[in-house]
């Protein structure tokens, strides 16, 4: 890797700068901090500071590195150029059609092209998604108290999606990154959430913060379930996370910080696809709780 140079031209300049937004966004997306990016692509924690700033001038080397650790495409990553990952909302429907073997693209062409003529029932896709509420957004914003005691609410059983793929590889999510990578643990959560939508008509489903990050995933529990984001003010998130008992995002507070608004701001749009949206910021777990259920009924509906 090398250091940019004083008499460097402005167009390099201007390069370098989105080159660093892009490494940045995509390390939000996937909810990684700088230190476990550093961790996980060898590049050290300095010069990742330096890249995400524009200052940097990595080589293609270090950029394979980076892209490999944050499961991003290295052509996409270099050139900028817009894709099903930079556009959250197409991403669900990109990653659908390249699921599809060739011999039914055409018939999904021609599915496209009817659709301002002939759009989908909403009664078919209710029918698809069952009695299945899943609950998405950010740790700390309330997702497993809140699904936990809604699930007694409604009769249903309660699932929690980490805690399954934790059961099936036998450590905890930690031990899955660090032995295995971002990749691997994707892979798991999809099992997870096939398993438990084939095997449950009627559920509550607490997800993980990043399933929004895996496009097909993603679309499958939009597919299969009612979605409900459970959000609030990051300080929030912060500060239930330490209640919990996790005391690392002290460690660097004021870059956790940074890092939680970065990665709330990344998944936005994705967590936007949710068919109803609860803000617990403010509120008491019980008021949120009555909340919550007023959705989820109207869903289910």
């Amino acid at each position: 890797m090398s250091e940019r140079q004083d008499n460097s031209d402005p167009d390099l300049d201007a390069y370098l700068a989105e080159l660093g937004e892009r490494v940045r966004e995509a390390r939000a997306r996937r909810g990684m901090a700088r230190r476990i990016l550093a961790r996980d692509s060898g590049v050290s924690e300095r010069y990742l500071a330096q890249l995400e700033s524009g200052t940097g001038n990595p080589t293609v080397a270090v950029l394979r590195q980076i892209s490999t650790a944050v499961d991003y495409p290295l052509t996409e990553l270099v050139s900028g150029e817009k894709s099903e990952l930079a556009s959250p909302e197409l991403a669900p429907l990109i990653a659908r059609l390249r699921s599809l073997p060739p011999e039914l693209l055409p018939e999904a062409r021609i599915a496209l092209d009817r659709v301002g003529s002939n759009p989908c029932s909403p009664q078919g896709l209710a029918t698809n998604k069952a009695g299945r509420i899943a609950l998405i957004g950010l740790r700390g914003g309330g997702k497993s108290t809140l699904g936990r005691l809604l699930a007694d609410r409604l009769h249903m059983p309660f699932m929690e999606i980490n805690r399954l793929v934790e059961k099936d590889y036998g450590g905890s999510i930690g031990e899955i990154l660090a032995l295995s990578g971002q990749p691997a643990f994707r892979r798991l959560e999809r099992r997870a959430l096939e398993t438990t939508i084939d095997k449950n008509k009627t559920a509550v489903i607490a997800t993980g913060g990043g399933i929004v990050s895996e496009s097909s995933t993603f679309q499958l529990l939009l597919d299969r379930c009612h979605t409900i984001w459970i959000k609030a003010r990051p300080e929030e998130h912060m500060n239930r996370v330490l209640k919990q008992g996790d005391f690392r995002p002290m460690a660097r507070n004021d870059e956790a910080m940074e890092d939680l608004k970065a990665i709330l701001a990344a998944r936005d749009p994705a967590y936007r696809q949710a068919d109803a949206v609860l803000d617990t910021s403010g509120r008491s777990v019980e008021d949120s709780l009555d909340a919550l259920e007023s959705l989820a009924r109207g869903l289910l509906r």
